[in-house]
């Protein structure tokens, strides 16, 4: 008889552990709290327009066709993909600019904005390739549960490329000026959860993801991934259970043997946990612990955020697929998310305009637009601050539009904190992870296994490798292999 896992979570690192511990000879079953399969990156249909409710963003093009050739898929069969021409918009307080695909043109266009600022762009660009390749082969899907793992040659011989001893912004400085250039170039350390001057400046190999293999969009929206991905798990054989909230573990001898839902418990052999690290921990009885509740609280989350699902009955004009409204201070709302908790007076945001490129995501003629605006974990959400913010965006998108938009909003829906906090009991209401910084990086983040009891192992965005879609993908799969070495 297969030995039988559970994996917990059906976000893109459940769905990743689950296919590769069924593709090794397991019996899985994946089990998911909400009606769908997705996580953070579910779907919203409503009044005609299709909604990515979370990530929105396909950056590393070649670890999604990676995790499906693993199963013997094409991902070109699963869903068609297409590079952004330009990869998104960048408003500033005095101006706009947006980013060529084209590596030529984008310098151009930088240097034209801040002259000078380019001189060294081509050298921060190499050490960023640089960065990124060896970060890919040689550790990136190491499990991290030791320093020891480091002590490698391949290792050792790149420690000087990889600036792990100083912060992205004094060393993007030594290349790149203060400045719209500069704040573009930090603009990518948002996706790892922190800020430029508490993120290692290893994380400079993001600005050759950004610029050298580009941005991304899959037809149909970022949901055809989570689609792709089930293609596989039915591939593979796992057993799919969504509306089924784990309650809580059955233990004996020092390991997991089931894993308890509303009314049953699921006997098993061993469990992946792929939800929220701190909510699992909190099933646990003290001892068996790998961390008390005073760790998490000590820990650099990425923002929480409010999201506002909008649908328009027209066209909105001078809108790119991306939009990044940096037309305020940036000081200003960094401060109010990590330093001094409050709701900003004027709040920086992301705009998404998918039907900018995908008719299939709105009615014909008319806008699918989500927006994100950040907000720090420490405060608790307020309608009437809320409120205050929807204004401003909408205000801030009328005055670029060239006309009021409210007039022809046919369909609003906001999330919040609490929002993220009931659908995946995400702690503090945290958007997307532990942020990656200078001491939450690599052996120095959450553990992948449970070391008071064997066979339960941890992936997603609080472990390694951090933050974002790809490497909640390879997190599963380092789960999956340090799960299959130990139950066997």
């Amino acid at each position: 008889m297969p030995k039988h896992l559970i994996v917990i979570g059906g976000g893109f690192a459940g769905m990743s552990a689950a296919a590769y511990l069924a593709a090794s000879g397991r019996k899985v079953t994946l089990l998911e709290k909400n009606t769908t399969l997705g996580g953070r990156a579910r779907q919203l249909q409503a009044r005609g327009f299709t909604f990515d409710m979370g990530p929105s963003w396909y950056w590393m093009p070649e670890v999604f066709e990676a995790f499906f050739e693993d199963f013997g898929f094409r991902r070109a069969d699963l869903y068609p993909l297409q590079r952004l021409d330009p990869s998104y918009r960048v408003v500033f307080e005095e101006g706009e600019l947006d980013l060529s695909a084209d590596y030529p043109t984008l310098k151009a266009q930088l240097e034209a904005i801040q002259p000078g600022s380019t001189a060294r762009l081509d050298a921060f660009l190499h050490e960023a390739r640089t960065k990124y390749e060896l970060a890919m082969r040689d550790f990136i899907h190491l499990p991290n549960l030791s320093f020891l793992e480091y002590l490698r040659p391949s290792f050792l011989r790149a420690l000087g490329k990889l600036s792990l001893f100083s912060n992205f912004r004094r060393y993007r400085r030594r290349f790149i000026p203060d400045g719209p250039v500069g704040q573009i170039m930090d603009f990518p350390i948002l996706f790892l959860g922190g800020v430029a001057e508490n993120t290692p400046a290893l994380y400079s190999m993001m600005n050759y993801v950004d610029i050298g293999l580009g941005t991304w969009y899959p037809e149909g929206g970022m949901y055809r991934i989570v689609e792709g991905m089930r293609t596989v798990l039915g591939h593979v054989g796992v057993s799919i259970h969504t509306g089924a909230e784990v309650k809580g573990f059955a233990m004996e001898g020092g390991r997991v043997r089931g894993v308890k839902l509303e009314g049953e418990t699921l006997p098993c052999d061993g469990v992946v946990a792929a939800g929220d690290y701190a909510a699992i921990e909190g099933m646990l009885p003290k001892h068996l612990r790998n961390y008390p509740p005073a760790y998490w609280e000590r820990k650099t989350f990425a923002p929480s955020a409010l999201l506002l699902y909008l649908g328009f009955d027209r066209r909105l004009p001078n809108l790119q697929h991306h939009n990044l409204f940096f037309d305020v201070p940036f000081a200003a709302h960094v401060e109010a998310l990590y330093h001094r908790p409050a709701y900003p007076e004027k709040c920086l945001f992301y705009l998404c305009c998918p039907s900018k490129t995908d008719p299939t995501v709105a009615p014909q003629g008319a806008e699918n637009v989500f927006v994100l605006v950040p907000l720090s974990t420490h405060l608790p959400p307020d309608g009437e601050r809320e409120r205050g913010l929807i204004r401003q965006v909408l205000q801030r998108l009328s005055a670029r539009c060239g006309f009021d938009v409210q007039g022809h909003l046919v369909f609003r829906k906001k999330y919040n904190r609490n929002d993220f906090i009931a659908d995946y009991h995400a702690f503090k209401g945290n958007a997307y992870g532990l942020a990656n910084t200078l001491l939450q990086t690599g052996p120095l983040r959450p553990h992948l296994r449970n070391r008071k009891l064997r066979n339960l192992f941890y992936a997603g965005q609080l472990t390694v490798p951090g933050p974002g879609v790809p490497p909640a993908i390879i997190s599963g799969k380092i789960a999956a292999t340090l799960a299959a070495s130990e139950i066997k």
